[in-house]
């Protein structure tokens, strides 16, 4: 009888290695890799024996042909909604990841209880908090009288068991991932093997019966669902719920989505009655914001097809330290580092003995090149101590020449930015703005440094300031 081998899988991207080491190959993460053997499960198929079964033509076809629209479950919750595209797909799983605590259970209990209502079939499973507990939260968002059905289970076997009974459900949604195991995979839950393959069975189920199945995820420290990259490829849609602790809103973002648009949010406002929708999150992220206050812009962005304004704050101080200091929130180090780097060689405007802070105001993530304007205007009124206009937006990406580049979706940035009073717009010269408004002023620099001079000769177009 051949001896059973063994191979070591890391536990954070999840390759696989012939013997042990300390470190990751793939990944270089360090005492990741766990023995786990092959004579079951995912590495060598069902019950660990080749299959001897001869495989089956299947049909072949052409590109042109009918579409069918992919029939949906519209939640009732917009922003819940506008994050999955128009509603949750039919026969497609769904992976929602977040920081503990953010707001997971909340929103989907949210979404049980509302599809609940409008007749669907609406099964929660929890891995991780028992009947009551989910019962106390449902008490507390008054979705208790919700017909939402129950169960806290961790097996596959048994879950598929259970809702295989009766009407077909509508949505499943199983909290967490990381909790459930298989029959089929010999190795502890939580581990690479056991998630994979219960993500596995639980997208099968799926596809065969055309429910809609809500995967919750845990995340690493780093921010990333936790558990192999392959789960995220298995799915149909990836979402991250996002936030942070001081703040009470919420972000819904969606990194993939198969049937609609990536890279949409949804905003939410946690209450102690569960999570409200914020219908403009441009009044949300600009806040109580000073008119008079040197180093802040404001900066038109985009989430995916909805624009968003957002506040980006600028600290510029004299260093007491041999190496400045360059702290960032909200934005990326490295382009900081390169936006800094263009100020001093085109602009002639120094930062070596200065100490520079940048923040996004309302704990938001930019992440888009269009935010260098801002960024180099807020940086430049911070150092000069002037105040940039308080109804002016910026946008704009800046290249290692000095050039500001056009961008994208010009036109909703400005319709967001004049719904909100903004009058004037600082963008890039090549940006068409045809059927725009009269009254909007705009000026367009063809290069950093016409932003530059225009914020210095401030003082001498206002020297009451």
């Amino acid at each position: 009888m051949a001896r059973a081998r063994s191979v070591f899988l890391c536990q954070n991207c999840g390759a696989t290695h012939t013997r042990w080491a300390g470190k990751c190959d793939s990944c270089g993460e360090w005492n990741t890799l766990v023995e786990e053997g092959t004579h079951g499960g995912i590495a060598s198929g069902p019950a660990g024996m080749k299959s001897s079964r001869k495989g089956r033509p299947v049909t072949l076809t052409t590109l042109s042909g009918d579409i069918d629209e992919a029939p949906r479950i519209v939640s009732g919750i917009g922003e819940l909604d506008r994050a999955t595209g128009g509603g949750f797909v039919r026969g497609s799983a769904l992976l929602i990841g977040g920081d503990p605590g953010i707001g997971k259970s909340t929103l989907l209990t949210q979404a049980a209880a509302a599809l609940a209502r409008h007749g669907h079939r609406v099964v929660y499973v929890s891995g991780e908090e028992a009947v009551a507990q989910i019962r106390l939260r449902a008490q507390r968002l008054n979705a208790s009288e919700a017909p939402v059905e129950l169960a806290a289970e961790t097996n596959v076997e048994d879950i598929l068991a259970t809702i295989s009974e009766g009407k077909r459900p509508d949505l499943v949604i199983l909290d967490s991932i990381q909790t459930l195991w298989t029959d089929m995979a010999d190795s502890a839950p939580g581990t690479v093997t056991q998630v994979r393959a219960s993500a596995q069975a639980m997208i099968r189920y799926a596809k065969s019966t055309g429910a809609a199945v809500v995967l919750v995820g845990h995340v690493t420290k780093e921010g990333q669902i936790a558990g192999p990259r392959v789960v995220e490829h298995m799915v149909d849609g990836v979402l991250y719920f996002e936030g942070e602790g001081g703040h009470h809103y919420r972000i819904l973002r969606t990194v993939k989505n198969r049937f609609g648009p990536t890279d949409e949010i949804g905003v939410f406002e946690m209450s102690d009655r569960g999570l409200r929708e914020v219908a403009n999150p441009s009044e949300l992220f600009l806040g109580e914001r000073s008119a008079k206050s040197p180093g802040a812009a404001v900066f038109a962005g985009m989430e995916g097809t909805r624009p968003v304004l957002a506040e980006i704050q600028a600290l510029v101080a004299p260093s007491p330290l041999g190496t400045p200091r360059r702290a960032v929130l909200g934005w990326d180090s490295q382009r900081l580092s390169m936006v800094l780097a263009v100020l001093e060689a085109h602009c002639g405007v120094r930062f070596a003995q200065h100490d520079v802070y940048l923040n996004v105001a309302g704990g938001y993530r930019i992440s888009e090149p269009a935010a260098d304007l801002a960024v180099a205007a807020a940086l430049v009124s911070s150092l000069t101590g002037l105040a940039l206009p308080a109804d002016c937006v910026y946008f704009g990406e800046i290249s290692l020449s000095g050039a500001i580049r056009p961008v994208a979706h010009a036109q909703q940035r400005l319709k967001e930015a004049e719904k909100l009073g903004f009058a004037q717009a600082v963008m890039p010269a090549a940006t068409d703005e045809q059927n725009g408004d009269k009254n909007r002023k705009t000026f367009q620099p063809a290069t950093l440094t016409d932003l530059v001079v225009r914020i210095a000769g401030a003082k001498k177009r206002n020297p009451d300031d």
